[in-house]
């Protein structure tokens, strides 16, 4: 029930926005809301639209308070397997023998980039996916309140306070084979040892594990926009491990060099050449 959530987030929040975004049997289900403080400047409905056009749906509203509508159809564990264009129309299939049409094809899959790539007949980006490890650890005594992210200057390690607990990582960058990547012990291991060079608390438990994969480029930087060869192929891959602060700016330029639109105040300051596939020859 997404707008008991965005109400139960409301109240968590006490002032604020919430946006939140799930799967509903194969569509996108989309819930905005704004406290009651601040309806006179911002609108649930107005959120929701945003959010709605982005995902590539239409519809939806609601209060100035409170809004819900749909997106796009989402397939999920369906892993595509072969990728044709004919008469500019892409023909996609999926292990499951399903098929799909576009004009354009997104190529937005993080690790597996380079496989989509090789599908659709463009040049690979060489984009290497790397693991990185965090753990979720109770230490004694407790994480104080105002602790800041602190990083090792070295780049061995750093942690960060999180809801009473401290999540540690390793600062690891191990090259691994696209997949659904998971923690090493010896990561793990690795993360517990850095945190005691440095500090005096004592590791009660280790509360929870996991890892993720962050997918980079040759020179680092991300690769977005058409393909300089295939027509109809774009990309959007490569973030390494800056997704979330960069997403706001690269979804905007992404929906500009997709959409032909012009610049904005966001993105009037970014060279699009910088993050062109162009530079993979």
């Amino acid at each position: 029930d997404l707008p008991a959530l965005v109400d139960e987030h409301k109240a968590r929040l006490g002032t604020g926005a919430v946006l939140l975004i799930a799967d509903a049997g194969g569509k996108a289900a989309v819930a905005a809301g704004v406290t009651a403080d601040l309806t006179d400047r911002l609108s649930a409905v107005d959120i929701l639209k945003a959010a709605v056009a982005e995902l590539g749906g239409k519809g939806g509203g609601g209060r100035p308070d409170m809004a819900q509508g749909g997106g796009a159809s989402l397939e999920c564990r369906a892993r595509l397997v072969n990728a044709t264009r004919a008469d500019g129309q892409w023909t996609l299939t999926t292990e499951r023998g399903e098929t799909h049409h576009a004009a354009v094809l997104v190529n937005a899959a993080g690790a597996w980039a380079d496989e989509i790539a090789r599908l659709a007949g463009a040049q690979p980006a060489a984009i290497s996916p790397y693991r990185r490890t965090v753990v979720q650890v109770r230490v004694d005594p407790a994480v104080p309140e105002d602790l800041p992210l602190v990083l090792d200057i070295r780049g061995r390690f750093y942690f960060k306070p999180e809801a009473g607990r401290l999540w540690v990582s390793p600062h690891d960058e191990e090259p691994s084979e696209p997949c659904d990547a998971a923690p090493e012990e010896l990561a793990v291991a690795e993360a517990i040892a850095r945190l005691e060079e440095v500090v005096d608390w004592r590791v009660e438990a280790v509360e929870h594990k996991w890892a993720g994969l962050r997918s980079f480029t040759p020179d680092r930087r991300p690769v977005y926009g058409p393909d300089p060869k295939v027509e109809g192929f774009a990309w959007f891959a490569g973030q390494g491990g800056f997704g979330i602060q960069t997403s706001p700016a690269a979804a905007r330029l992404g929906r500009q060099l997709l959409l032909d639109e012009k610049p904005d105040a966001m993105t009037a300051g970014l060279d699009p050449e910088l993050y062109s596939a162009v530079r993979f020859g």
